[in-house]
């Protein structure tokens, strides 16, 4: 037995850098990373059925130094374990040099998993048992875990059972009859036509991996789409939709092509030769179109399987399919997802977003430090230089505001909810990003992402309610119950009515989208019994403290505003305000559409959490920028301006949305469209309370302010507050009475 080795902690040094290579999405190692490493299940290795009982299991295993796993060939495992293509399970995996799990004993059967089917001309999926497909004779179907139940996941097993290294040519899996004379069978026919016309595709899992349709697209790139369409149609006047323009034989006007058969290559990579099997690193396939003439001997190699629109009388359909293997040495396991995210596009667009933020972020702070550091800082030394017993100079802009910063806002109990809600948002993003940053939550760990950002929602009442509750005190609000009560239910009581309905109308239209009523149940029982009473408790720590000291006192009498310019005014400066933090995340955005609507797997979480720090930088610094102006303009109604100012981005989104509607999708339909509007509306007030969020840092930046200039004059000058405009100047009755900063 060897002797254990002894393990030093590493460096701080190397420490901070391995951390930021993870943010960035680059890991060293001797494979091309991807964006961010994508763990999965624990790798489960397969052998041949003649292999299974003797060789395969009779691997060099022994113990790891590390103690509680096994090591094969020199490589550590820990110990872990997973079913291919079961949702929910976390593993983790890291590249070469690190610690994997440990694979199961190796087995010879392979499982083929299929999810719901979706279309990107529709936004109602349906589950694999909604079409007359083949069915799984056997087989327990995984369980999800919540996201998946959110997101409209229904994975089942499926009739297609392989053998490891096992090639199988031209199988017959099941044969399915219509009699177009027959209501029940011309229904299954007339849905199953409706599915080829809207372009529903297969989402098939093998191992946790999709199943990918690899082909060429324009600027000789090859995409790997992880899903693959039902079939597709000829119109009446000859054009090929969808995926008919792959073949010249679909050619028949007014006619459908089924793909019901499948050429399969799975990809492996062997452990240990003789030892451990092999565990598999890709499973792609080709669909395709046959006319078996005869089902018991299925001919892959005839005319294609074509369904006339008009077609009556008895319709036949076999589905078959082949299979091969091939081995691929260069291809390791914990980088078998990089040919699927090599193949998605664009990661320069994204560095070129990511420089765009950086150059508006650069300009905002210049903005904001010559203010802070040059201009406020002359203000302050020349407003402290003048003599107690003299009279207070003439002033202008910020200064002559001073007495009024603070006068509460009005609809503050609104604010304070909005601020509330607004910070549980912002914790719940941070924190999921940061998660999504790692790996933890990646497309390997199907529904792990919005399981996560949901739970984080629910343990996140505590920080709402305090926070509700010390702004609503400040603000001089007596109604504490009315304060914990809307925030508790006021934001998501609205997007949980909109999201009710939306459930309603997919449940009207059978979709597997529709959440369950075990489902909502739960949902309602994660906020009536855990958030609400946490936002309870956080509002009880609120209202116990006392209210937020301002560092100078508010005059009793309210200064008059001057007249404003237009670009003084407020809804010209919030209109404005929400420009450059959309500049921002725009091209994040479109991705982000891309993966919701189109059905396009985001992996970019390290681009988008940069994205998001500029994003909370950039909406400060402009709601800063804008206040001060107002400010200048003897404009001290800046709470609700602040708060709305950077809370236009979400106006923008909406623009924005609406937009990629019309230019980027082909959603038919009344019931998509209504879906497509109603989620974009939760969206749009989500991204509301998160972007009005950073009022809380330009609440802290304006009471700075006013903290130095009281710091500066303790104890040493007096000063007139709300110093006359110019039509007050004959009015001596109207002068307050002077303020000593303390």
């Amino acid at each position: 037995m060897s002797a254990r080795p002894s393990a030093s902690p590493p460096a701080p040094g190397p420490r901070l850098l391995l951390l930021s290579l993870l943010l960035l999405g680059t890991v060293p190692g001797p494979h091309p990373g991807s964006a961010f490493y994508l763990p999965g299940l624990a790798p489960v290795n397969f052998c041949t059925e003649e292999k299974k009982t003797d060789e395969c299991k009779v691997g060099k295993v022994r113990r790891a130094a590390s103690g509680g796993g096994v090591a094969v060939g020199g490589v550590a495992f820990r110990s872990g374990g997973g079913r291919a293509g079961q949702a929910g399970q976390a593993g983790q995996a890291v590249r070469a040099g690190a610690v994997l799990p440990r694979g199961r004993f190796p087995k010879a059967e392979i499982e083929l998993f299929v999810n719901r089917l979706d279309s990107v001309e529709s936004v109602l999926p349906y589950e694999y048992t909604a079409f007359d497909f083949c069915q799984a004779s056997e087989g327990k179907r995984p369980s999800e875990n919540l996201g998946q139940v959110l997101f409209g996941e229904r994975i089942e097993p499926s009739p297609y059972k392989f053998t490891f290294n096992k090639v199988e040519n031209c199988k017959l899996v099941c044969t399915k009859t219509y009699n177009t004379e027959k209501p029940e069978d011309k229904q299954k026919l007339d849905f199953l036509k409706k599915s080829m016309l809207l372009n529903y595709q297969h989402h098939w899992i093998v191992d946790n991996m999709p199943v990918t349709w690899c082909y060429d697209v324009e600027d000789g790139q090859r995409f790997c789409n992880p899903g693959f369409p039902i079939g597709c149609y000829i119109t009446d006047k000859g054009h090929a939709k969808d995926a008919c323009v792959i073949s010249s034989e679909f050619h028949e006007r007014d006619t459908f092509y089924i793909f019901n058969h499948v050429d399969i290559k799975i990809h492996y990579h062997v452990v240990e030769t003789g030892s451990m099997g092999a565990r598999l690193v890709a499973a792609k396939l080709e669909p395709k179109s046959f006319k078996h003439t005869h089902i018991d001997k299925p001919d892959c190699s005839g005319p294609p399987m074509d369904i006339s629109n008009k077609a009556s009388g008895e319709i036949r359909i076999a589905y078959t399919y082949s299979i091969s293997f091939e081995e691929k040495k260069e291809i390791r396991w914990a980088s078998r997802w990089d040919y699927i995210l090599e193949s998605m596009p664009h990661t320069h667009i994204q560095w070129f977003s990511i420089m765009n933020s950086l150059v508006i972020v650069l300009f905002l702070s210049g903005m904001v430090a010559m203010i802070m550091l040059r201009t406020l800082h002359k203000d302050i030394a020349r407003y402290n230089q003048m003599d107690s017993t003299e009279d207070a100079q003439e002033e202008f802009g910020w200064k002559l505001v001073h007495g009024d910063i603070f006068r509460p806002p009005r609809k503050g109990m609104l604010l304070s909810v909005f601020l509330g809600s607004g910070t549980q948002i912002l914790i719940m993003t941070f924190v999921t990003l940061f998660f999504a940053c790692l790996g933890f939550l990646s497309p390997a760990n199907r529904g792990a992402l919005m399981t996560c950002a949901v739970v984080l929602w629910v343990l996140l009442g505590t920080p709402a309610g305090y926070v509700a509750a010390r702004f609503y005190k400040s603000f001089g609000g007596e109604k504490w119950k009315t304060n914990v009560l809307l925030t508790s239910f006021l934001c998501p009581g609205i997007v949980f009515a909109d999201f009710f309905i939306m459930n309603l109308i997919l449940w009207g239209e059978g979709s597997s989208a529709a959440i369950p009523f075990g489902t909502l149940v739960a949902i309602l029982a994660l906020w009536f019994c855990i958030s609400v009473p946490l936002t309870f408790i956080g509002a009880y720590f609120g209202f116990k403290k006392n209210a937020i000291e301002h560092p100078v006192r508010t005059n009793q009498i309210p200064r008059q505003i001057p007249e404003q310019s237009f670009y003084t005014k407020p809804l010209p400066g919030i209109i404005m305000g929400g420009i450059l933090p959309f500049g921002c995340i725009f091209i994040q955005l479109f991705f982000i559409l891309n993966s919701i609507w189109s059905h396009q797997m985001y992996y970019m979480f390290g681009f988008l959490f940069l994205v998001f720090i500029i994003l909370v930088i950039t909406c400060s610094e402009a709601t800063i920028l804008l206040c001060y102006f107002h400010l200048c303009a003897e404009d001290y109604h800046w709470q609700w301006r602040s708060f709305l100012t950077s809370g236009f981005t979400a106006v923008y989104f909406l623009i924005y949305a609406i937009h990629y509607f019309f230019s980027k999708l082909q959603i038919t339909g009344t019931a998509s469209t209504i879906l497509y509007f109603g989620y974009t509306m939760i969206m749009v007030l989500i991204f509301f309370l998160f972007t009005d969020q950073h009022r809380l840092t330009h609440l802290l930046v304006v009471a700075a302010l006013k903290g130095e200039n009281a710091k500066l004059e303790a104890g040493t000058h007096t000063v007139q507050a709300g110093l006359r405009s110019a039509s007050w100047r004959n009015a001596t009755d109207l002068v307050p009475e002077p303020v000593v900063f303390e």
